[in-house]
């Protein structure tokens, strides 16, 4: 065999041995994941998969992440790896060793997520850090909503802490924990939970590196993040070069917020600037500049690069600057904990700068953020029958829902669907046994979706009440209400969101603490998202399928085949 046979022999084992280390690194941080899902106590990880996993180079560069897990949590948490560092530098680090915090400027954006990290040894040397997330159901302050006027009333702040010394918890952790949640056990048993799934990744990437014969991971890290650097850079050459900017109003808390985006592809890579943004406000729903880039970043990554790997390398073309103190830059003391309700309209309003640059490739805007129902039972409320509320039975509950994404180049968008974060709606049956609540009705919300070429996603309808007959507490942290999703291309916008009490008719605000009346049903529509190109384009089976289906009525139907032979046919056959 000649030297050049042999040499290409030698290469094509080195990549295939790449591509299985890299394979089975994929299937470490997703047993990982899974991992944290089977432990954890609370149903926002347990059941909606509102966490994050990954695992990062002794230097704090992220090589690999979980499938499972949602963009505001693993970008974050990518730079909070740095921040533990930092406190705790490599070099001081031991087997059995675990790091914590929740500190929303150094964490994932508030006080809600809490960030483990775990180091990991091999032979006696540093080789990894394993990282996770999870969202836990009470951190204490003035609970899950946008009320709070600073950091300090809105719960416990952890900041990088060791919460583990020689595999051995640190109680008095815990027991400040305890003192200062509503929910003891579920915080601490997600705790654990972050604990274990770090421990199950230690022990499956030892397992690796002893199966592969390799002494560490940095040579394969840099090889993964160098890779993905490359297939990035080579993502953007299919991009004009160029500034395209972008402007949306969102319905804020008390007024509206202006957020302003100029994109700039460029030889170097991608900026994003968010100048022109409106200022923090005393209310908490400022954004810290690590969900910004997380949620900036991601909605890059859905139009430029979706297929490569998320690690240090991908991310590395993606520069976001914001002005200090601007919404999206909030610095402390800002009140942060409903900070998704801004964070995951970015998306959205980078799309919009994109559009520009490719009109073929970028979806309309849609519900975008959450649209969480978060009902509280025997806790008081300022003006309300507090007698009444402190009798009734307490619980603490989060119901994950979702309004419809943008219509898509070619494709309708999605109903009922979590984007950008990713997180799934929450079982009613398992909400029913956490809570005295009874849903009455969850259902699609027709019409909701902004007519086009290709239809907005449809939002829901979902009916909820005490099913004690006591009054509870709503805390809205809803966004598209006053702005609904705008069509695109000559696309129709999406339905606003709407909430009210069926009985009384009383309309709710989008955000803020509000009193749900003994006996009352709480009456939630989600928005919808919005149509993409000219509603007379549509292809008339699909308005047919729609009406079939009963996710349009004939009223909506009538303007998108009016122009079209299909309009008789559309009659006689819904006689």
């Amino acid at each position: 065999m000649s030297a050049a046979s042999t040499a290409s022999t030698a290469n094509g084992r080195q990549a295939l041995r790449q591509q299985l280390v890299w394979s089975r690194l994929l299937a470490v941080v997703e047993e990982q994941a899974q991992a944290l899902i089977r432990t954890a106590f609370g149903t926002p990880t347990r059941e909606a998969g509102d966490l994050s996993a990954g695992v990062f180079l002794p230097d704090g560069r992220m090589v690999a992440q979980a499938v499972t897990g949602t963009p505001g949590h693993v970008n974050s948490m990518a730079d909070s790896v740095l921040h533990f560092l930092s406190a705790f530098p490599a070099p001081t680090m031991r087997d059995g060793d675990v790091f914590v915090t929740n500190d929303p400027w150094k964490g994932t954006g508030h006080l809600f997520d809490v960030v483990m990290v775990t180091p990991v040894f091999h032979g006696g040397r540093l080789v990894a850090l394993f990282a996770s997330t999870v969202h836990v159901v009470d951190i204490g302050g003035v609970n899950a909503g946008p009320d709070a006027l600073e950091i300090y009333h809105e719960g416990l702040f952890l900041p990088p802490l060791r919460f583990a010394s020689d595999g051995v918890l640190d109680e008095s952790v815990l027991a400040i924990v305890r003192a200062n949640v509503r929910e003891p056990e579920q915080v601490e048993g997600d705790l654990h939970a972050l604990v274990a799934c770090n421990a199950v990744g230690a022990t499956r990437l030892q397992r690796l590196l002893r199966e592969f014969g390799l002494d560490d991971l940095r040579a394969q890290g840099d090889y993964v993040i160098e890779r993905s650097a490359q297939a990035m850079r080579a993502a953007l050459a299919d991009w004009p070069r160029g500034t395209w900017r972008n402007h949306m109003t969102v319905d804020g808390y008390d007024t509206p917020v202006e957020l302003h985006a100029a994109v700039t592809i460029s030889d170097d890579g991608i900026l994003v600037d968010f100048a022109g943004t409106s200022g923090t406000v005393a209310r908490g729903i400022n954004v810290p500049k690590a969900y910004t880039d997380a949620y900036t970043s991601f909605g890059i990554r859905c139009l430029i690069g979706a297929d490569v790997p998320n690690n240090a390398g991908s991310l590395a073309p993606i520069r976001v600057v914001a002005p200090e103190g601007s919404i999206v830059n909030a610095l402390p003391p800002a009140a942060v904990a409903t900070r998704a309700a801004i964070g995951q309209m970015l998306p959205d309003l980078v799309f919009g700068a994109l559009r520009q640059a490719r009109p073929d490739r970028v979806p309309a805007e849609g519900a975008s953020s959450l649209w969480n129902i978060r009902l509280y039972g025997g806790q008081p409320i300022e003006g309300g029958p507090n007698d009444a509320l402190r009798r009734a039975r307490r619980f603490n509950i989060v119901s994950f829902s979702t309004g419809g994404t943008g219509a898509r180049p070619g494709k309708d968008g999605l109903s009922a669907t979590a984007y950008p974060s990713g997180v799934r709606n929450v079982s009613l049956e398992i909400l029913e046994t956490q809570a005295p609540l009874l849903f009455r009705r969850k259902e699609y919300r027709p019409d909701s979706g902004g007519a086009g070429t290709s239809r907005g996603g449809l939002g829901q309808v979902i009916e909820v009440e005490n099913a004690d007959g006591d009054p509870m507490v709503l805390s809205a942290t809803w966004d598209r209400v006053r702005f609904p999703a705008r069509g695109a291309l000559g696309g129709g916008d999406g339905a606003p969101g709407t909430a009210r009490l069926k009985h009384a008719g009383t309309t709710l605000r989008g955000k803020g603490r509000q009193l749900v009346p003994a006996g009352e049903v709480l009456v939630v529509e989600t928005p919808g998202g919005a149509g993409l190109g000219d509603p007379s384009e549509r292809d008339p089976a699909l308005i047919a399928r729609d009406l079939e289906a009963g996710l349009i009525s004939h009223a909506a139907a009538a303007p998108l085949s009016s122009s079209s032979s299909f309009a008789p046919e559309l009659s006689d056959h819904h006689a």
